[in-house]
């Protein structure tokens, strides 16, 4: 192999490690935003789930005679 050949095929290496080096920064800042909202998205779910048991709770101490019938509800419409 001649030194110019050899410095082609180098060139050519260290063209591609760098598209892969940049490939794989775009990779981890698309992984860590992922993992930001999934945290948030994981926050919420356990509000949610907190605040459907609370309401369970309110109802159950309420009772059935002051919780409203859904016949009894005036639909979203009116």
């Amino acid at each position: 192999m001649t030194d110019e050949a050899t410095r082609d095929r180098l060139d050519a290496l260290e063209t591609r490690l760098a598209y892969q080096e940049d490939w794989l920064d775009t990779l981890d800042r698309a992984l860590t935003a992922q993992d930001r909202r999934v945290a948030h998205l994981e926050r919420t779910n356990a509000l949610l789930r907190e605040r459907l048991r609370d309401l369970r709770q309110n109802v159950e101490t309420l009772g059935d005679d002051s919780a409203p019938a859904p016949h009894d509800e005036i639909p979203p419409h009116y």
